[in-house]
This record gives C-alpha cells, structure tokens and sequence, in this order.
C-alpha cells in the first residue's frame, strides 16, 4: 500500500526490561531507569539511530505505578514529581508534550491508541509510551540501612489526568470490605460458575486448565517475574505456598504484583518513520481498536460476565474488518481468571491466549502489563509479516477494556466508533439497589476473604422487592462462613439487616438477633462519652468530650444514638436539650484525629449524633449551643427542632477547607434555614456566623449571654412543657408531613392523621376542660 497517508500512525519500536532480586548484578533500579532501559531498547528496535528517534519525539506518556495510582498510595524510597519527563531526559527525549494516565491495566493500550489517533490527525509525529514497577526492589530495599533515594523533581508541563478511580469504588463498597481485586473479582467469579452450574471442584480445575498454558509460555519468557511451569492441578490445589485469597481464588491464581519490570513502545507518523530511516519491516499497523466501560459494579444486571468488554473486543475485530478466527496471536488480560473466560467466551474458540505469559506468572508489572503485551505482539508480527495479532487490556473491576488489532499490512488509520457502543451500555436498566437492607433475600454471588480472619461478603436480591444490596456476615458467625465455604450457597434464602457500619447477613431472623440482640430503648446509668440529667419530663444530654471540643467519633455517635432511641420512645420525656461539655464547643463534627488513625468510620443509620438522619423525630429537640458548633457541630444544631445561643456561639460548616462536604445535612438543611445565598457562602468558603449573625438569619431562636446557652434552653423547654405533650407531638408531626407540599391550601387540607389521633386524646380533652374551668391543665401525655 503505498498511497497511505503521511500521517498514518504506525509502531516502529518496542522493547522490554526486567530485572530480579536474585539476578547476578541486579542493579536496584528505580521505576524511572527500569523504564528508561526499556525505552532505550525500543528506539534501537526501530532500527533507525535512536539518538536522532529520541530527538524527534514531540510527546511522551506515562503509566502510572501502584505507588501513584490512589491518593493514599505511598513511595517508601520516592519517586519522581513528573515520572514522563523523567524517563525521556534519561533518553535524550525533550518532548512538548507530557502525559501521565490515569491508573488501571487499560492504560498502556487506551494511550496507545489515543496518541496514535493524534498522529493521524497531526497533532504529533513521534510518541514515545511507557510504563514500569519496581514493587520488588521498594519492598526489599524499604527498610535497609543503604536504601536508596528514587526522588526526583523534574521541571517541565506535566498533563496529569488525576487517578481515574471515579465509579470502581465506593464509601458503601469499601465499608463492606471491597476494596481489594481479588475479593471484587471473586464475585464475578463465582457467579459465572453458579451460571455455568458447575461445583467447587470442577470450576478450580477449570481456572487450573486455563493457567496452565501460560505458566508455560511464562518459564519461556525472559522478563517473566516467575518462570516456573506448573501443572493445572497445582494451580488448583491450596497448599502452602499457593494459599487460599478470596473463594474461589488462592495465591496463583491472581496477578503478581511484586516484579521489577518496564516496557515502551514508539509510535510514528508514516511520513516521520520515512524521515529518520526507519526499515519498513519494523513497522506495524494497528487495524482496529475499542475502548469502553463497563457499569459500575452495583448496576450490572449480571455479574457472571463483562458484556462490555466483549464488546470492546468485538468492536477492535469488526473496526480491522477480520475475524477471532483470522487473529495468529492473542493476548487477554489476565489480573484473574474471570478476565480471560469473559472475552474468551465473547469471541469463540481462540487459540493461545496469552503472548507473555500473564499477569500471574510473567507478572502484573502494575498498571503497565499491556506495554508488554503490546511489544511480544509487534516482535511476534514481525516474524509472521500479514499476520494479525490482538490485544486486551482490562482496568478496574472487569470495568475500563481497551482492544486492540495490530499487522504489519499498512493500513490507514480507522477512526472506530466506540462513543455510540458506550453510549448503548450507559442506557441498559441497572438493578435497583438498597443501601440498607433488611429482611429476607437470596444470594446472588458471594466470596469468602481469608487472611488474619474470614469474612463473608454477599451480593443478593431482597425477597420483598428484589433490590440488589451487599453484605458481610457478622465476625465469628461460623454457620453463614460455612454455608458460603462448603455449601452451594447462590440462591440460597439468608436474612440481612442494616446497621450504621453497614448491611450483615446470616443463616436466618433467629439467628440475627442472637448475633445482634435488640438494644433496650432505655438510658443506661452511665456512658462513656456522654452525660445525661433527667429532670421531670425534660432530658438534658451533654457531649462529654471537651479534650476534643466535643468531636464525634463511632463510640460517641453510638451513645448519642443510644440516649435519643430512648428519649423517643419514653413517654415520661417530652423535650430534650443537647448541648456540649467545656463551655467552649457545642461540638467541632467529626473527630478528624480518629479519622486520620485508620480505625473504622461509620455513623449510626440515624445520623451524627443520632439525629441528622432521623427521620422520626416526634417529640421536640433543642440544641443548647456554647461556643463553636462547626462541621457536624453546625450539622447537629440544623438537625434540632430549636436552637438557642450563646453570645459566644459560632456556626460554620468549614468542610472544604478539610476536602471534605457537610455530609450529614448540612448542604441540604443550611440552604434551607437561612437565605441561600448566605447559605452557599458559608459551604463555599467555611465562613461564620456570630450568635446574632444566626439569629438575624433565622438560624438560632434566640440569644442569650455568654455561658447561658443551657439555662435558655431550659427557659425555652418549660415553655414548651407548658403545652400539651400530644399536641406539641402532633404539630411536629404535621408539619413533617406538610413540609414536601408546596401549596399551602393543598399542605393545609393534608389530611394528617395525627387530627384524628388528637380529638380523641385525654390531654385534647383535658386542655378544653381546663381552659372551661379556668385552671392550669393537668398533662398525661395521652
């Protein structure tokens, strides 16, 4: 073909490098120079002089590392400020352009891909990708006394793309121990073979029969991280060295994350490959490719497969106008079994799957696996001139699939259309899903995590209305590890309940209530974090945390949530004031200290305090406010029927100045309460209000002097227990039940019926008599 465009884009070189701990002359190299040895390869593969191929490069891309890829991750031995820039000036590359990705195994492929499509509509001539990890030396070098210093500060743009974690990961995901792969995948996993109806046994020899090839071409392969054969009954079979991960998956089954390797590849523009002398044997055309994603983990209407990723696969085949069966050389990627069954499923019989050897055996190298994928398939097309070879490079959860078809036949650049197929999977129906779920269900898939203990994790449907949850069983609750361990456990019937830190799931109802016994709804004697004061029919509360400005943490929120479960069900108790120790601090919210420790963070399912999320609030709360009530704080006040202030008071929800939002009602209350422009200044920029600031506002009821707050309070609270107790109960009630209905005639005729409940009350009847009487009412409260 030689009336291609000039700007056709075209690879010309590839090249590898890996080093091991035990390797003579191993040179504890960082993830820079393992990728800058890489990349040096690739420019002397192109065959051209690599000195004027490096000079000539316009843009670079990165592959994130895992030590880079979240925003918690951490460098022990450092790491570079700009790794793009980085690795081209240890090649003589000074590029215009810098890109780092966005994590995920997708990566490598996604952006060869897009700078290819960049070249073809001129916007480069010469790119050089790459990608590398050096988890094996950081771990081993971390705490020796000569570790070395991979930090670097590299001047120059940078286009970092930020992590790209948006949608694989959630607070609700992670609150029931999903926040590992191998735990996530082993849902999908074992739904696929609940599909396939196969037992334990049959489906672990399954994934044993599909490794085992790979473990062959991996003893093969030079830059592998474990070149050992094995058998698939080996790779079945729990021992020792290959121990149990998450059901149904052990140690040599999932990806191998601790290798020393890098990989790059250059890519032209057909007019700059003629430019600087490149053999036309070196080049190697990329014929068709796809990008898509998948849904969110929650929304997928079946978890045995990954549709998505099939049709990424399907798509790079259809946009290279060939067919599985016409491809020489295949390479899916292979973080888990699942990854390989789905697209091989998708696309029919294939030969060999794999061209390194996977990610179990030859290794994860991280992010960057498909850059060595991608350079086995262009050396491999080489020797086999016309023939096609393909690509797959999953990210995320089954989630992110880039493919690819690459020949070294020239071929003109082919736009694809990948938009309208991502379009399609954004409009199938998602299940409806119950954050909080109560009652009877089936499972739906499942696995068990081992380590320092079991956990279960269970993805079902609610009997009641098939809404999908997800759910952990209770530590210790053998009988539910039992049924998921050793039993067929899928559509099982199980019985889930919801708590603040999350749904748990057993066996049946009996045994819920033995794991978690009904909790009195009276007050204790004592608490750890709180003081209670009963005076009457009116009940004082007292965050008793003034070493941290009355800051909430999981315990503190528990007893708050413990007192107000027993001042709304008391009927001795007709108001409730809440205030703070110390006098300095109503509360600061959220106990940042613990926050930052590591320890487990929840609420509980009524909200901070017990309130902010309590829908139920029947009888009147006041919040007796001295000194700061900010963040939570703020949130806590906004959630009180009343408040009163101090002189002293101070409002504020300072959350973004901390990252974070007033999650706990404040964005939606705040707005609501005070002018909403006010209201959105003080979320926007942390601004406060003064006690008289709050009450011209209308966000405080009234202001008293300093360290006067619980006395107003108490004023306030007699007024009210002056009242009836069933009408006060009843007007609380309406105006909930009115406060949705924006008509006032239509809110005014809502019939209510706590009017019904009224009429026919004692403190009805004895108000009317009493006033007939002209004497003070005796209130029962009935």
């Amino acid at each position: 073909m030689t009336d291609l465009d000039p700007r056709t884009p075209v690879i010309v070189g590839v090249g590898q490098f890996a080093e091991r701990l035990d390797d003579p002359g191993y040179r504890r190299l960082s993830a820079v120079d393992l990728a800058a040895e890489a990349v040096r390869a690739a420019l002397a593969d192109t065959g051209a002089d690599p000195g004027d191929v490096a000079a000539a490069v316009d843009t670079v891309g990165g592959i994130r590392q895992f030590e880079n890829s979240t925003p918690i991750a951490s460098a022990p031995l450092g790491r570079s400020d700009n790794y793009p820039r980085s690795v081209a000036a240890r090649v003589g590359a000074a590029p215009a352009r810098a890109i780092l990705d966005v994590a995920g195994g997708q990566s490598p492929q996604h952006l060869v891909t897009e700078l290819a499509a960049a070249i073809a509509a001129g916007e480069a001539e010469v790119a050089l990708v790459f990608g590398s990890e050096a988890i094996s030396t950081v771990q081993h070098l971390a705490q020796a006394a000569d570790k070395p210093d991979f930090t670097e500060h590299v001047e120059g743009s940078l286009e970092d793309r930020g992590y790209g974690l948006k949608g694989l990961a959630s607070r609700h995901q992670v609150a029931h121990g999903l926040a590992d792969a191998p735990s996530q995948y082993a849902l999908f996993e074992n739904a696929r073979r609940a599909r396939l109806k196969l037992s334990r046994e049959d489906y672990a020899t399954a994934m044993g029969e599909l490794f085992a090839p790979f473990t062959k071409v991996a003893a093969a392969n030079p830059y592998a991280a474990a070149p050992v054969e094995r058998s698939a009954e080996e790779l079945a079979t729990p021992s020792e060295a290959n121990r149990p991960i998450a059901d149904p998956y052990t140690r040599y089954l999932v990806a191998r994350d601790k290798v020393n390797q890098g990989a790059g590849v250059v890519l032209t523009s057909v007019a700059a490959a003629d430019r600087l002398g490149i053999p036309h044997e070196k080049r190697v055309f990329l014929h068709g490719h796809a990008d898509l994603r998948e849904r969110d983990l929650m929304e997928r209407a079946d978890l045995s497969t990954g549709p998505a990723s099939v049709m990424a696969a399907r798509h790079a085949l259809d946009v290279a106008g060939i067919e599985a069966t016409d491809l020489s050389t295949v390479d899916l990627y292979s973080c888990f079994p699942v990854a390989v069954f789905t697209v091989r499923e998708g696309l029919g019989d294939l030969r060999d799957l794999t061209v390194t050897g996977g990610l179990p055996f030859f290794g994860g190298a991280g992010n960057n696996y498909s850059m060595h994928a991608i350079a086995e398939t262009v050396r491999r097309l080489r020797s086999e001139p016309g023939a096609f070879g393909f690509v797959g490079a999953n990210g995320g959860l089954l989630s992110k699939y880039s493919a690819a078809v690459y020949s070294t036949t020239p071929v003109a650049w082919r736009a694809g259309d990948s938009a309208a197929l991502q379009a399609e999977i954004d409009s199938w129906p998602a299940p409806p899903e119950a954050r909080r779920a109560d009652g009877w269900a089936t499972i739906e898939t499942y696995t068990v995590k081992h380590g320092g203990r079991r956990t279960g994790i269970v993805i079902g449907r609610l009997e009641a209305d098939d809404r999908r949850f997800l759910a952990t069983t209770h530590d210790g609750d053998a009988e539910t590890l039992d049924l998921l361990s050793t039993g067929e456990p899928i559509g099982r019937r199980v019985f889930v309940r919801s708590f603040g830190f999350g749904n748990r799931v057993t066996t049946t109802a009996a045994r819920m209530a033995e794991l978690f016994p009904p909790r009195p709804k009276v007050l204790r004697e004592d608490y750890e974090h709180v003081l209670v004061r009963r005076d009457g029919h009116l009940l004082e509360v007292t965050i008793n945390r003034p070493e941290s400005r009355n800051s909430l943490h999981p315990a503190a929120n528990e007893e708050l949530d413990e007192v107000f479960d027993a001042y709304f069900a008391d009927p001795d108790l007709w108001v409730a004031i809440l205030t703070g120790a110390g006098g300095k601090s109503f509360s600061a919210g959220n106990d940042l200290v613990h926050s930052a420790s590591g320890k487990p963070l929840w609420v509980p399912k009524n909200g901070f305090a017990g309130l902010t999320s309590r829908r139920d609030m029947g009888k009147p709360v006041i919040a007796a406010v001295n000194g700061y009530a900010v963040g939570g704080g703020c949130e806590i006040a906004l959630a009180c029927h009343l408040v009163v202030a101090d002189a002293t008071a101070r409002f504020a929800l300072p959350e973004v100045k901390v990252g974070l939002v007033a999650g706990a009602g404040g964005l939606v209350r705040l707005p609501r309460t005070i002018p909403p422009a006010v209201a959105t200044e003080m979320i926007l920029t942390g601004r406060r209000l003064d006690a008289e600031e709050a009450l011209a506002y209308g966000l405080v009821n009234r202001v008293t002097e300093a360290g006067q707050a619980l006395e107003g309070a108490r004023e306030l609270a007699a007024r009210i227990l002056d009242g009836s107790p069933t009408a006060v109960r009843a007007s609380l009630q309406i105006m909930a039940e009115t406060r949705g209905i924006p008509d006032p005639v239509d809110a005014a005729d809502h019939p209510s019926p706590a009017f019904d409940d009224l009429l026919v009350s004692e403190d009805t009847i004895e108000g009317i008599t009493a006033f007939a009487q002209k004497r003070r009412p005796v209130w029962r409260n009935r």
